[in-house]
């Protein structure tokens, strides 16, 4: 659980952050979400899953649906750096280690005890790497103090929260699929709060990204009528 906090949830974060840094954010979406090839392609290997037409056409869907969402094809470009491109990759690595681990951790251990040691051992990393005194010589106002508590809740605390209760029910492949919905999301609560417009290609990628989770959520065929499903632990 320390493993998955540090190398899944912190290094994830982090590096996503670097790659947009020294690239931008179209160049570091595309390149952390070819995290679901990664884990297709461990599960594969070892045996966990097989690589079926389903899993193979949604993963490849969800890609594509994303590079389209993001404008990589359609405006937005992609802008490359040597470090930038290597974090992202990192970013990929990690976000499909914490997949694949935490599905198997969270078959066996209830939810919120996983949550509380993953979210522990990151905020103790980043102890180390950011010292309460660099924070306090910062100087936040009370505003901002308030706006960090209410964006860490909300936006970390919160969607980690709902991410591992899903990755109690679904294997890692179908789990980060499903999360190929973030950059989605991003697009259509632009237009609808802040009037950004939104562009034919987008929508043509939106589509192919929900296309994508439909077609990931088909039975495979050697499981078809089989009756014995071992739920998780709640």
């Amino acid at each position: 659980m320390f493993l998955l906090g540090i190398l899944g949830v912190a290094a994830s974060n982090y590096f996503y952050y670097l790659a947009i840094q020294r690239t931008n954010v179209a160049t570091a979406i595309i390149l952390q979400y070819t995290a679901p090839v990664w884990v297709l392609l461990y599960t594969v290997a070892r045996g966990l899953q097989k690589a079926t037409l389903s899993r193979v056409s949604a993963v490849g869907l969800a890609m594509a649906g994303i590079a389209l969402v993001i404008g990589t094809f359609g405006g937005g470009g992609l802008k490359l750096d040597t470090i930038g491109v290597l974090a992202a990759l990192l970013a990929a690595f990690s976000f499909a280690f914490y997949n694949v681990g935490g599905h198997t951790i969270l078959v066996r251990y209830d939810r919120w005890i996983v949550l509380l040691y993953v979210v522990f051992s990151a905020s103790v990393f980043w102890l180390f790497v950011n010292p309460p005194w660099k924070i306090v010589a910062a100087r936040y106002s009370g505003g901002q103090w308030m706006f960090l508590l209410v964006f860490s809740m909300v936006s970390v605390l919160g969607p980690f929260s709902f991410y591992f209760a899903g990755l109690q029910h679904l294997e890692p492949t179908r789990a980060i699929v499903v999360s190929c919905l973030e950059p989605v999301f991003s697009i259509v609560i632009a237009a609808a709060l802040l009037g950004e417009l939104m562009r034919p290609i987008q929508t043509l990628g939106i589509v192919l990204v929900l296309v994508a989770i439909v077609v990931v959520q088909w039975p495979d065929r050697t499981r078809r009528g089989q009756v014995n499903v071992i739920e998780p632990i709640e």
